[in-house]
This record gives structure tokens, C-alpha cells and sequence, in this order.
């Protein structure tokens, strides 16, 4: 079933809405229609109770609270609180579509705009828990692959530009030959980290499925909950990227992909802070010959 469009000011996208879309493929057939009834109607369910949005979805109550805990909050009235707060504040315009007509200026603007609102949307929905188990695993890593193809091949390059700075054993691949046969000699304590905006690249899916056979953890960044890739990666890191311009190039995806590799790079600098500086500066002395 497709999920309704939100009856909310198109330029707003709060941070419950992007919890909830988010979470939304992943749902019950029960909870998607509590879902359906919040983002068609946000203002009129701030009014009502949990009993009334039960009976005004054919549900129970314990399948509306089951829903809000899905996406991060206690219960109801909790989803209520933040719901209502996010209903008033100042709507953040977001990147519409680029249109023949725009002249640079307004090109700069929607681009800078999309790039912000993806890094908004995916705060809301990157899980810390699933975040830390990332940091954990890197972190304590005999060794790390870290796999991309097309688009997302400089963001493993990227990513192991970063962690080869505070001394983790990675390597970046971009193959598909190469990727399978090195997947194929990973053992339990190593990582792979694979990175794909739609979660549909073959050669990444088979890598990190690989990997997961052989007993080596698998570390997902991605866009779709549904995607392959969410079924071989034990840790899942979502970004939620909207794109209304180039989709194909999943322009803000990538920026949100990026803050993710940040994050986790600093995650595991900061788990091993005076290693980390060392490595750093050792890392910076070895190329300081080669600036000006």
C-alpha cells in the first residue's frame, strides 16, 4: 500500500514527519493506517486521544503507543507534545525542484537549502543505538572493507581516507571482482562497511553478504529500509535524503552519507582519544613535506 501524502505546508518537513515516513515501510498494516491518519490530518490529531485516533484508524490503542515507540518517542502523548511543537515553529523551505528558468543565484539557494534539510531529516532518523554498535565495531576492527560502486565509490574512498588517519586497517573497494573476492577472506572480527543510496547495488549487496557468511560484521549506510542491502547488514545507518531536482544522482543523499562517515570517524577517534591523536599527527608528518 502507498503512503498517503502528508496534508502539511509542503516547505515544512518536521522532525516527527521524517520519523515517521521513515519508519513507514517497516510498519504493520495496523500501524500504517494510524500512519496514513497522522500525516493526512496533523492538526485535527493534536486533538485527540488516543482512544479516539484508535477508533478513527480501526485500531487499537496499544497499536497507536506500539507505533510512536517504533519511531522514537515513550508513547502517545509524548508524540503529541513534539507533533504540536513542530506544527508551530518557523517552516524551513526546502529544495524545490530546479526549474529551466532559475538563474544561478536560485540554483545556489535550492542546492544549499536540499543539502541542509537532508542533514535535518537524517538526524531524526540515524538511530544512536545502531550508531554506537557501528562505532563498536569499527573501533575494535582487525581489519576493514568498505565497499561502493558508481556515486558512492568516492564515499569509500572518503571513508577510508578517515579511518587510515586514526589507524584503522581499512581498505576502499570499488570492483565487483575485487570486492567479492576479498569479502570472501574476511573471519569474525573484521568489518564491512558497504555504502549505497538505493540499498539495490548488487556488487555491494553480495560483498556484505559474503562477509556475513563468513562471520564478519556487516555495517549498512543506505537510503530505503527495504532495500536488499538492510537484509546482510546486521547494523543499518539511514540517511533521508529528499530529492526533487537530479533523483538519479542523489545529490543530498550524499551529503547526509558524508556526515555519517564524519560521525562515525569521530566516534571512534573519540573511543580512543589519545591513540587517535597520535595517529593524527603521524599521519600529518608524513605529508607535511608535501605542502607548500
Amino acid at each position: 500500500m502507498a503512503m498517503k501524502e502528508a496534508r502539511v505546508d509542503p516547505v515544512k518537513v518536521p522532525g516527527s514527519f521524517v520519523r515517521l515516513q521513515g519508519a513507514y515501510p517497516g510498519l504493520r498494516a495496523a500501524e500504517q493506517r494510524v500512519a496514513d491518519f497522522i500525516l493526512a490530518h496533523p492538526d485535527e490529531l493534536i486533538y485527540l486521544t488516543v482512544t479516539e485516533l484508535a477508533e478513527r484508524t480501526n485500531t487499537s490503542e496499544s497499536t497507536v503507543v506500539r507505533l510512536c515507540q517504533k519511531i522514537g518517542y515513550k508513547g502517545y502523548q509524548e508524540f503529541k507534545i513534539v507533533l504540536a511543537r513542530d506544527l508551530v515553529e518557523p517552516a524551513t523551505e526546502i529544495y524545490a525542484a530546479i526549474e529551466p528558468g532559475d538563474d544561478l543565484a536560485t540554483v545556489k539557494s535550492k542546492v544549499f537549502q536540499a543539502n541542509a534539510q537532508a542533514l535535518r531529516d537524517t538526524i531524526e532518523v540515524l538511530e544512536d543505538e545502531q550508531l554506537q554498535r557501528a562505532v563498536n565495531a569499527l573501533a575494535s576492527a582487525n581489519r576493514i572493507e568498505i565497499y561502493g560502486v558508481g556515486g558512492s565509490g568516492p564515499l569509500a574512498l572518503d571513508a577510508y581516507h578517515k579511518f587510515l588517519k586514526v589507524g584503522l586497517q581499512a581498505i576502499a573497494l570499488s570492483d565487483g571482482d575485487l570486492m567479492a573476492m576479498s569479502s570472501s577472506l574476511l573471519s569474525p572480527g573484521d568489518v564491512a562497511l558497504g555504502i549505497s543510496h538505493t540499498g539495490a547495488s548488487r556488487d555491494v549487496t553480495d560483498a556484505l553478504g559474503r562477509a556475513k557468511a563468513n562471520g564478519a560484521t556487516t555495517i549498512g549506510i543506505t537510503h530505503r529500509h527495504t532495500s536488499p542491502i538492510t537484509k546482510v547488514s546486521e547494523i543499518q545507518l539511514f540517511t533521508a535524503a529528499k530529492q526533487t531536482a537530479f533523483r538519479s544522482d542523489a545529490s543530498s543523499s550524499r551529503i547526509a552519507q558524508l556526515t555519517i562517515i564524519d560521525t562515525l570517524y569521530v566516534g571512534v577517534a573519540h573511543a580512543h582519544h589519545d591513540r587517535a591523536l597520535a595517529m593524527i599527527e603521524r599521519t600529518r608528518e608524513a605529508t607535511a613535506s608535501k605542502r607548500y
